[in-house]
């Protein structure tokens, strides 16, 4: 009588198992509902962010970073003489602070808001423009 291990080969086995995730039991389903591969496990649909739940961080994040500035100004609340041009003013620190951080603000927006503006003619110049040289020359 011949067992197993008087079957197997001296040789060794030179073709690759295939990898494979192992099969999921067999299903009881009609065919013409059971998915088309059973082997894999079936994963729920992973939703896209949208906008507005880009604006709904965007809004935590604003209202974290206003909580800090309130705690900063309310921290530093000692008078301090402002000298600006010819004028001399007395401000609370951290207001002071603000001020000039929202002055610093306004210089980035508007100096963005130039850029943005001159893109958009050149864009609306290139496009208005008609081709003058043909398709197959390329300008270096």
């Amino acid at each position: 009588m011949a067992t197993s291990s008087d079957e197997t080969p001296n040789a060794p086995v030179t073709e690759p198992i295939p990898a494979g995730r192992p099969s999921a039991p067999p299903s009881t389903l009609p065919p013409s509902s059971a998915p088309a591969d059973l082997t894999e496990p079936a994963r729920p649909k992973s939703t896209r962010p949208t906008r507005i739940s880009g604006t709904w961080v965007a809004v935590l994040v604003a209202i974290v970073v206003l909580i800090f500035l309130l705690v900063f100004i309310l921290q530093n609340l000692g008078s301090t003489t402002i000298h600006f041009l010819w004028g001399e003013f007395s401000l609370p620190l951290g207001v002071a602070l603000l001020f000039g951080a929202i002055g610093g603000a306004l210089l980035v927006a508007v100096v963005g808001a130039a850029r943005i503006l001159q893109l958009r003619r050149q864009a609306k110049r290139l496009t208005a423009r008609p081709a003058t040289s043909s398709p197959a020359r390329r300008e270096s």
